[in-house]
């Protein structure tokens, strides 16, 4: 089993659309990239840690590429949306693919070129961070299927 971790705006609708890809056998809602050790929800969603929303999604590369789940990624979000997606506004709800090996940056990279080139977006530029992993903090219990388990539809917009 291999890891991948995106930051989309809103971790419950990320986990959504990634949980439902076959060959992801976990997606895991929770906190990368800011400076505190120790986070919960009540701390994040004030936009002063420094984390964004993420979801670590564990999938079997036999079965779904990262490429693919890049391709999930980039359909379920505005990457040209700085530090907002929707009515979710703050840097927890920023852009983001953390790497975790050399292999993902340059996938990462190259499909980040490949979508600007693309024109979907115009001239509007991507704003989505490529940055090494960080220490992953899990959210809260609540958190973990949240739209499965209060029978809601996805809470993002599909580009």
């Amino acid at each position: 089993m291999a890891l991948a971790t995106f930051g989309a705006g809103c971790f419950w609708g990320v986990e959504y659309f990634f949980k439902r890809v076959e060959g992801v056998s976990r997606a895991t809602c929770g906190y990368m990239g800011g400076n505190d050790q120790a986070t919960s929800y009540q701390e994040v969603k004030t936009g002063t840690t420094g984390h964004a929303e993420v979801v670590q999604v564990e999938f079997d590369p036999e079965r779904v590429s990262y490429d693919s789940l890049l391709q999930v990624f980039w359909q379920n979000h505005n990457p040209t949306s700085l530090n907002m997606q929707g009515g979710d506004i703050g840097t927890q709800y920023r852009s983001t693919i953390f790497f975790h090996d050399k292999e993902q940056k340059a996938q990462a990279e190259a499909s980040k070129l490949a979508l600007a080139r693309s024109g979907k977006w115009g001239q509007r530029h991507l704003v989505t961070e490529i940055v090494p992993l960080q220490q992953f903090h899990e959210a809260e219990e609540y958190h973990q299927d949240y739209l499965d388990k209060n029978n809601l539809p996805s809470c993002h917009l599909s580009y």
